[in-house]
Formats: C-alpha cells, sequence, structure tokens
C-alpha cells in the first residue's frame, strides 16, 4: 500500500481517537455532579479541551491533527533531498553519455545519438526530483532539438512548482478558516453568556457566566493555536519550493549544455566510423 495512504489513515484514527476521548471525558465530567466539579480543581485537559464544547472537539481538534499531517507530508515530500539532490546533475550527465554512447535498436546495430538520446526518459523513470523530470519530459517531446528542450524543461519544472503550490494551499486554507471558526466559538460563547444573565434576570451568579466566557475564550486561543502554525509553514514551504525550483531552472541549463556537448562529442566520434564504412 502507498506511503501517502498509509500516512493519511494514520492520522483519521488519531483524530477519531481524539474525538471519542473527548466524548467519554465530557460524559465522566457531567456524571460525576455539578457540586463535584465545582469543589475540586480542573486540570488543563478540563480548562482548554472540554470548556470548549463542541466546536473544539468536532472542528478546531480535528484541524489540529489535519495540520499536524500537512506538515508531516510536506517535510517528507517537499525537501531538498528529495526534490534537488547534491549529485543529480552529474548523474543525469553520466546517464545521458552512457545511452548516447552505447545506444541499441531492435536489430542490435548500433544507432545515431539521437536514438541513444531518446533511451533517457526510460533510464529516469524511477526519479521524482525536479529536474530528472523536467529534462525526461522535454527529451520525450522534442528529441534532440535542444532549443526546443530548454523551453520544455523551464514549462515542465513551473508545472512541477504550481503543482507542489496547490498541494501546500491546504495549510493556508486551514489558517485562514481556523481563525474563523475560533470567532463563530467566541460568538457562541458570549450569546451563552447573555443567556445565562437573561435567565437570573440580569444578576447571575460568576459560576453560570463560566460556562459562556470558557467557549468564548478557549475557542478564540484553538483558532489562534492552528492558524499560526499553519500560515508560518505555508509561507516557510512556499519560499523553500519557489528557491528549488529557481535553482533547479540554472542546474537544468548546464545538464542541456552538457548533454549538448555529449552530443557534439558523439557524431563527432561517429563521423570518420562512417568515412571508413564508405
Amino acid at each position: 500500500m502507498n506511503k501517502g495512504i498509509l500516512l493519511k489513515l494514520f492520522f483519521m484514527a488519531i483524530a477519531l481517537a481524539a474525538v471519542v476521548m473527548m466524548l467519554v471525558m465530557a460524559a465522566r465530567t457531567d456524571f460525576g455532579g455539578a457540586a463535584a466539579n465545582l469543589a475540586r480543581p480542573k486540570t488543563y485537559f478540563e480548562q482548554f479541551f472540554m470548556a470548549g464544547g463542541p466546536v473544539v472537539w468536532f472542528v478546531l481538534l480535528p484541524m489540529s491533527i489535519v495540520t499536524v499531517y500537512f506538515v508531516t507530508e510536506y517535510c517528507l515530500v517537499i525537501s531538498r533531498k528529495k526534490l534537488l539532490p547534491d549529485d543529480i546533475c552529474g548523474t543525469i550527465v553520466d546517464i545521458t553519455r552512457q545511452a548516447v554512447s552505447t545506444p541499441s535498436t531492435s536489430s542490435g546495430q548500433a544507432s545515431s545519438p539521437q536514438a541513444g538520446l531518446a533511451q533517457l526518459p526510460g533510464r529516469l523513470a524511477d526519479r521524482s526530483d525536479f529536474i530528472s523530470i523536467a529534462v525526461s519530459s522535454a527529451v520525450s517531446k522534442c528529441g534532440g532539438d535542444l532549443s526546443r528542450m530548454r523551453t520544455m524543461v523551464i514549462e515542465s519544472l513551473q508545472e512541477q512548482a504550481l503543482a507542489l503550490l496547490r498541494r501546500i494551499e491546504w495549510a493556508n486554507i486551514i489558517g485562514n478558516i481556523s481563525p474563523m471558526v475560533g470567532l463563530f466559538g467566541t460568538v457562541l460563547g458570549i450569546i451563552k453568556m447573555f443567556n445565562a444573565m437573561a435567565a437570573v434576570g440580569g444578576q447571575p451568579h460568576p459560576s453560570q457566566l463560566a460556562g459562556g466566557i470558557s467557549v468564548a475564550l478557549v475557542t478564540t486561543l484553538w483558532g489562534l493555536m492552528i492558524a499560526i502554525p499553519a500560515l508560518t509553514i505555508h509561507g516557510v514551504f512556499q519560499n523553500r519550493i519557489e528557491m528549488l525550483a529557481s535553482e533547479s531552472a540554472e542546474q537544468a541549463e548546464k545538464v542541456l549544455s552538457q548533454i549538448a556537448y555529449i552530443l557534439r562529442e558523439q557524431k563527432r566520434t561517429e563521423q570518420p566510423k562512417s568515412g571508413v564504412g564508405q
């Protein structure tokens, strides 16, 4: 099974377990009785989780777990080691030299350097870095036309960067939505507080207002706790993607120059051979 699917199932199980734990703790607190609950000091779990109510349990808590999942996925996928390895340029050049210098055909006879270059996409198929994908796509679409290959490489790098930017947009969405959800909980808590005041004729006991105040403050706290890391993560990975794409464009230009040099040298090597055969 794909590692990404396993990772998603893992975080979904964590989210479900957390929600169930919230419900169990809420039931235990209610069954304990109001007098007993007021007599004992509240734990941090009760102050920052239970006091938030369903808005925290069913919305903000799962959002925080989803945010952790995205952070884990981004760290695994969007890294220099994966997208722009240090030795990738030399590796592609070596593979190209091998493919061009020893090309093969179905008849087993030597073929032209262009035919050897056509083997390059197959030899780079198992690589997922920026430059390998871009060079492989350019060779597949343009053959040995180096001027067109340069254009296709740039387009491929832009497409890969845009795909990753769309991928991290989920962190930006969560970062913008979570404060709104927290504000919703704040308004809900204020409404609850005013209802408590109206029920006792405008002179409620402070304990009767505690529930509404807790919802109002805890949901706001959770909204900010989710939004700040999510937006920070989005900004960090956006800069990383743009930086790696820019560096990949520079490195890809060097790779294409080396490929052009290899093709020229191979043609010069084969010309005397063809002259002797004639």
